[in-house]
């Protein structure tokens, strides 16, 4: 990936200015820069507590490294020729616009009513973009591996969460668009 990156001087400017925009964009919409209890530890690991989504990385954070897996192969399937480092790019953009959706009243309302992320207020600017830091490295991953590999690190990955904090990416994407009852009970322990 350095090699390609040197190839293409462009590409770093560009997803740094993504990302700066993504933390302007963040911070006009009233985002906090950092937990806003107080706490500037880099990680939490509770996902039921107030610093979810506050600190540079959480449980949540390896689902946007599996973002990055899947926008690799989906954007190599539609982008072959496009430079890999211009691909990196463009899942930067995606990820960063998810942020920003992410974000919105509309979705914080969401997960708050459908999900068991109950107490999700939204997050920091700087797990936002922790979480653009994951993407890419689950992309960059990804163009490391074979599609079984990745496939196999999917897997895994979710399996590991889902025994961990009884979410997941795919549960996650299912809560958001489609809720199930009994899968918000599972995740719950009732």
């Amino acid at each position: 990936m350095f090699e390609q990156l040197r190839k293409h001087p462009k590409v770093l400017p560009a997803i740094l200015g993504a990302m700066t925009l993504q933390a302007l964009f963040l911070w006009t919409s009233g985002r906090m820069w950092w937990c806003s209890v107080g706490d500037y530890t880099p990680w939490s690991w509770n996902i039921w507590s107030a610093h979810n989504s506050q600190h540079v990385i959480d449980p949540y954070s390896f689902t946007h490294i599996l973002h990055g897996v899947v926008e690799f192969w989906l954007l190599r399937l539609l982008f072959r020729k496009v430079p890999l480092a211009w691909r990196l790019f463009i899942a930067v953009l995606i990820e960063c616009t998810w942020e920003a959706l992410e974000n919105s009243t509309f979705i914080i309302e969401r997960y708050r009513s459908e999900t068991i992320s109950l107490a999700y207020f939204g997050d920091s600017i700087i797990n936002s973009l922790a979480d653009v830091v994951c993407c890419s490295i689950g992309f960059i991953a990804a163009s490391k591996m074979r599609l079984w590999w990745s496939a196999a690190f999917f897997v895994a990955t979710e399996v590991t969460l889902i025994l961990w904090i009884h979410d997941s990416l795919v549960i996650n994407v299912i809560m958001l668009l489609y809720p199930i009852e009994a899968i918000k009970r599972w995740q719950l322990g009732s």
